[in-house]
């Protein structure tokens, strides 16, 4: 199906400057883009690269200006893509239906209207899904465990015993949800394992990426608030809290029992250390090392993390290490000749 220029403005209120009438048949990228096709730009900086596209309309920020073809100006281009895509150019996917023959069903589950389970899936005794899920092929769920709505789990997912998944949830591949948190005591020379007897409690319109880690609690949940969106290859520990619209990005690292607030984002591969509190709106940067608690609304970088304006100066300092080097060097030598002359003048 193909709309008009004009259709789309109007569907994502933005501000039409050239021929309405072209239709438009898909989307793309900058580089891939056919006549026919939409593509977004974010900023003025790639203009000059729009200006080249073989797209036929472009959906742009209010400072583009000076580009040859219908634009659709708007306040967040890429919001207003992402909205074009769900409504108007759907991604065509199918997803299993019904319950394939070779599902492995305990006793006493219980499955709303509308649920599908691919094939050899195993769901635990008294397990609970809900309507309108899907359970893609190979995936465990553990017995007693819930999953809430119109969630959808993909391929080799793990959901262990009495775990807790809200509405709207979508887990990728092979990530493992409330496997045992990482817990011993020494006996002597030995490690005792500590029984890990809690949950894990996934809130509504939460997505977890591939490969991710999030462990069940000693005692209690392991809680990961509503809206959060978690990358691949992360790692949570036992009785994290998370809390809601959190964004947390690959390879970041959480240990046991830290508690997290709302609107926090952190960057690729932080880690952060047990039993911390970071406030809500916290940024914390790629590759920083949590040590200590976050206030809210604060920036952190660095190892350890420290305020980002600090780690600024810090790193800038560190920089001109070769340059505060040769001038000590030469003050030094300067001072050497200046205690020769006074020794020399001595009586």
């Amino acid at each position: 199906m193909s709309y008009t220029v004009k259709h789309i403005a109007e569907f994502i209120g933005g501000e039409l400057k050239g021929d309405g009438g072209i239709k438009i048949s898909g989307v793309s990228s900058v580089d891939d883009a056919r006549e026919g096709e939409l593509i977004f730009v974010e900023s003025p900086k790639y203009k000059e690269k729009a200006k080249g596209t073989r797209a036929s309309c472009i959906v742009a920020s209010f400072d583009i200006e000076g580009v040859d073809k219908p634009v659709i100006k708007c306040k967040n281009p890429s919001l207003a893509m992402t909205k074009i895509i769900d409504k108007i150019f759907p991604r065509a996917v199918t997803h299993p239906e019904g319950l394939h023959s070779s599902a492995l069903i305990g006793k006493d589950v219980k499955l709303g209207s509308g649920v599908s389970i691919g094939a050899n899936a195993v769901i635990g005794d008294g397990a609970a899904i809900g309507d309108g899920s899907i359970i893609y092929p190979l995936v465990y769920i553990g017995s007693g465990a819930v999953i809430g709505k119109n969630s959808l789990i993909y391929p080799n997912v793990t959901i262990r015993e009495g775990v807790c998944i809200g509405d709207n949830v979508i887990i990728h591949s092979a990530s493992v949800i409330g496997a045992d948190g990482f817990g011993y005591v020494r006996d002597g020379e030995r490690f005792v394992k500590i029984p890990q007897i809690g949950i894990v409690e996934i809130k509504d319109d939460v997505e977890i990426g591939a490969c991710v880690a999030i462990d069940r609690a000693r005692f209690g949940k392991t809680v990961i608030g509503k809206g959060t969106k978690i990358d691949n290859l992360v790692q949570i520990a036992h009785n994290v809290k998370i809390g809601e619209n959190c964004i947390v990005v690959a390879q970041v690292g959480i240990s046991g029992s830290v508690n997290i607030g709302k609107g926090v984002m952190l960057g690729g591969q932080a880690g952060i250390t047990d039993h911390i509190e970071i406030g809500d709106n916290a940024m914390v940067a790629a590759k920083s090392g949590i040590t200590k608690s976050v206030p809210p609304r604060t920036i952190m970088s660095g190892i350890p993390a420290r305020p980002h304006n600090v780690s600024k100066k810090l790193v800038a300092h560190i920089d001109n290490l070769p340059k505060t080097a040769e001038r000590l060097d030469r003050l030094e030598k300067k001072l050497e000749k200046l205690l020769a002359i006074d020794n020399e003048l001595k009586p």
